[in-house]
């Protein structure tokens, strides 16, 4: 069974601003506009005690679970009310091998378990960091009081808008 590290040094994993391990492993050949690929996808990984800081794109996010232990994923929709999704394969208890993130929400993941959870991302069109928005823990308190739990989970102190 292969672990974090494997998946970190195999597929030259790089720390994200945004917490965990990626690198981008496809991009579309077809532009969308003139500074946008179609769609871009990437790999990403969380070990025990990382999680994806909350953070929000302007075009929609498509998960998929690829090894390692599931995760949450948590989403703030416009009107502020939380909605989580489980990314893994045991569907039977819930879990989804695939979870659309639409544009616009505000979104973080945490692991279920202790472990590594490596997934893959795709974004369309896209991804570009002028589309990619991290926030502060502070402005998501003044905005979602009644989501206290998870913003402190998923977002620091002083990083972010």
């Amino acid at each position: 069974m292969h672990n974090a590290d494997y998946f970190i040094n195999h597929l030259q994993l790089e720390q994200h601003v945004e917490g965990g391990y990626y690198r981008s492993s496809f991009r579309s050949q077809d532009g969308f506009d003139d500074r946008r690929q179609l769609w871009t996808s990437i790999y990403f990984l969380l070990r025990t005690g990382e999680v994806s800081n909350f953070h929000r794109l302007t075009a929609d996010e498509m998960w998929y679970f690829h090894a390692g232990q599931s995760l949450t994923i948590y989403m703030i929709d416009p009107q502020g009310q939380l909605i989580t999704a489980q990314l893994g394969l045991d569907i039977a208890n819930g879990e989804q091998p695939q979870v659309l993130v639409p544009k616009g929400y505000i979104f973080g993941s945490a692991m279920n378990n202790d472990g590594f959870s490596l997934v893959g991302c795709m974004v369309a069109p896209g991804f570009t960091f002028d589309d990619f928005e991290l926030f502060s823990q502070e402005t998501l308190l003044a905005q979602y009081p009644q989501h206290d739990d998870v913003v402190r989970r998923l977002s620091r102190p002083g990083i972010g808008n």
